[in-house]
């Protein structure tokens, strides 16, 4: 099954995923400052493989629950 999306269809899309994108990484500061400054020295002083890796994983599994997400 194929699906034929335009470039106006693909930019909502992308627009929304990016909206959603914000509002999650927004949350920790707001309910926490505190929490999220610890957070961001623990990150600044982490080996930049470390790093790598932990963005490797989290772009994996986010690819695999939008497939999920898309394919049922």
């Amino acid at each position: 099954m194929t699906t034929q999306i335009g470039w106006a269809e693909l930019g909502r899309y992308v627009g929304g995923a990016f909206a959603l994108y914000l509002i999650l990484e927004g949350i920790l500061p707001f309910l926490n400052p505190a929490a999220a400054q610890r957070l961001m020295a623990k990150l600044a002083q982490t080996e930049a493989a470390q790093l790598r890796w932990g963005g490797l994983i989290s772009m994996v599994a986010g690819l695999a629950l939008l497939w999920m997400a898309r394919n049922g």
